[in-house]
C-alpha cells in the first residue's frame, strides 16, 4: 500500500481541521477512534496492486486526485425529482454530499418501532448505542477505505429497530452527490442495530447529479439481533466519472435472517466490500448483486461470508451484465470455522458479455475447516445462447429485440429477490430503457 507525501500532507490538515470543528461534539471515544483510524490510512495508504485482495482493481486514479471536503451542495424540489429512483413513495431520509438534508425527509414517522437519527444528532445526543457499535464491525485495520471513511465521517444514518418490532414500511436513505469544478470526497456512515426477533427492511441509494469526478467511501454496519430479520438493498448510480468505494459489514445473532442486494449502474471505478458473519446456531444469510456495465465502467465485488456457528445456511448471487470496454471483477470467500457443523452454502456467480472486448474475472472461494458440511460454488462467463436467439427469430421477434430479451430474463432473477416494489418497479424501467428496444422488451417480457 502506498500514499503520496502530498496526499498525506492534505489528508491530515483536512483532519486537524475536523478535530477543531466537532471538538466539542465528539465525544472522547470517538475522538479516540478517529485518530487511531487516521494514523491506519496514513500508515498503510491506499492498495495497489500488489495487494492480493486488490490485484485486479487499480485505485491510482484515486491516489493521483486530489480531493477536498464536500462543499456544500445545493438542491431543490424540482431537481430532487428529476433524479431517477429518489421519490420511490417511502420514507425517505436525504443527504446532499453527505449532509442531512431535512426539507426533502418525508414520512419517518410511519416507520413504528424504528427510531431514524442522523449521524450527527446521535453523536451530540450520546446515543449510548454508538459507543457500543460504531467502529467495531467494519474493521479498518487493514482496509484503506473504512479507516478513511471512520476517520472523517461525521453524518450518516443510525438506525435502530425495538424488540420484537415488525416493519412493515421500508426507510430509503438517499444519498446525492451534486456536481463541482473541483474533485471532492464525502464518507457517509450508516449504523444499524436490530433488537431480537425484529423485522426491518432499508435501501440506501448513491445518485450523482453531475459529470464530475468525486469519491463516495460509504459504510455501512448492521447488528442483526437473535432471531430478527433484515433486508437490505444497496443502489449506486454515481456520476460516470466517480469513484465509489463501499464497506458493508454484518454480524449476525442465532436464528436471524440478513438478505441483501447490490445493483451497481454507475461510477467509473467501482468496489464493494461486503463482509457477513453469522455468529449464532440457525442463522440465514443471501447475498445477491447486479452489475450492468458499458463504457470502460469497472466494479469489483469482494465478499465474505463467515459461518462461525452451526446449523446456518447461506446463498449468494451475483450477477454481471458487461458491453463495451467494461470490466467486471468477482471474488466470493465462504469461510466455514472448525464448529461450523451442518453449514449449508452456495456461492454462484454469472456474467454475459455484450462485446468481445468486455473483461470479466471471478474467483469463488471456499475455505472449510469443519467436516459436516454441504458447501458449493460456480462461475460462468458467457456470451448470449445462439440457439435461443434462433428461436425467438423463428417467431418473428428482431434480432436486437431477441437479443434484449434474452439479456432482460438474465437479470430478472436477481431483479425478483426485491421485496420493495417500487425499487423492483424503477429497476425494470431502467433496465428496458437501457436495452435497445426495451419497451418491446418490456411489452413480450410481461405476456
Amino acid at each position: 500500500m502506498s500514499i503520496a507525501l502530498k496526499e498525506r500532507d492534505l489528508y491530515l490538515a483536512d483532519f486537524v481541521d475536523l478535530q477543531k470543528e466537532r471538538e466539542t461534539l465528539d465525544p472522547t471515544w470517538l475522538k479516540e477512534l478517529r485518530k487511531n483510524a487516521m494514523q491506519v490510512f496514513t500508515r498503510q495508504g491506499y492498495p495497489t496492486l500488489k495487494d492480493e485482495h486488490w490485484r485486479f482493481t487499480n485505485v491510482s486514479p484515486i491516489a493521483r486526485t486530489d480531493f477536498t471536503l464536500a462543499p456544500l451542495g445545493q438542491i431543490d424540489a424540482g431537481s430532487l425529482a428529476s433524479l431517477d429512483f429518489s421519490d420511490l413513495g417511502i420514507p425517505r431520509m436525504v443527504f446532499v454530499n453527505g449532509r442531512l438534508a431535512p426539507e426533502f425527509c418525508t414520512g419517518l414517522d410511519r416507520l413504528e418501532g424504528v427510531r431514524v437519527l442522523s449521524l450527527s444528532q446521535a453523536i451530540e445526543s450520546g446515543e449510548p448505542l454508538l459507543e457500543r457499535y460504531y467502529g467495531r464491525c467494519a474493521d479498518y485495520a487493514d482496509h484503506a477505505f473504512s479507516a478513511l471513511n471512520l476517520a472523517f465521517s461525521s453524518e450518516g444514518a443510525f438506525i435502530h429497530v425495538a424488540k420484537g418490532a415488525v416493519v412493515e414500511v421500508p426507510l430509503h436513505l438517499l444519498h446525492i452527490q451534486t456536481a463541482a469544478v473541483d474533485p471532492y470526497r464525502v464518507h457517509p456512515r450508516t449504523l444499524l442495530v436490530s433488537e431480537e426477533s425484529s423485522e426491518f427492511t432499508f435501501l440506501e441509494s448513491f445518485l450523482g447529479m453531475g459529470d464530475n469526478v468525486y469519491l463516495c467511501s460509504p459504510v455501512t454496519e448492521a447488528v442483526v439481533g437473535d432471531n430478527s430479520k433484515i433486508d437490505h438493498y444497496r443502489l449506486q448510480r454515481e456520476s460516470r466519472q466517480a469513484f465509489h468505494m463501499g464497506v458493508n459489514q454484518v454480524q449476525q445473532g442465532r436464528d436471524s435472517s440478513y438478505v441483501s442486494c447490490g445493483i451497481d449502474l454507475g461510477a467509473t471505478l467501482t468496489r464493494n466490500d461486503l463482509s457477513c458473519v453469522l455468529n449464532g446456531e440457525g442463522g440465514w444469510a443471501g447475498l445477491n448483486g447486479l452489475y450492468l456495465l458499458n463504457q470502460k465502467q469497472h466494479v469489483d465485488n469482494f465478499t465474505t461470508l463467515r459461518h462461525g456457528a452451526a446449523h446456518c445456511n447461506s446463498r449468494e448471487m451475483f450477477k454481471g451484465i458487461l458491453d463495451d470496454s467494461a470490466r467486471g471483477i468477482f471474488r466470493g470467500r465462504i469461510i466455514v470455522d472448525k464448529g461450523a457443523q451442518k453449514t449449508d452454502s452456495k456461492q454462484t456467480n454469472q456474467n454475459l458479455l455484450l462485446s468481445d472486448n468486455a473483461f470479466v474475472n471471478t474467483k469463488p472461494q471456499l475455505e472449510i475447516y469443519a467436516d459436516d458440511v454441504k458447501c458449493t460454488h460456480g462461475a460462468t462467463i458467457g456470451q448470449l445462447d445462439e440457439t435461443a436467439l434462433f428461436y425467438f427469430r423463428s417467431r418473428g421477434i428482431h434480432q436486437t429485440a431477441a437479443r434484449s430479451l434474452l439479456v432482460y430474463a438474465f437479470a430478472s432473477e436477481v431483479l425478483e429477490t426485491l421485496n420493495v416494489a417500487p425499487l423492483k418497479e424503477a429497476l425494470i424501467s431502467y433496465l428496458t430503457e437501457w436495452l435497445p428496444k426495451g419497451d418491446l422488451v418490456r411489452e413480450l417480457y410481461q405476456k
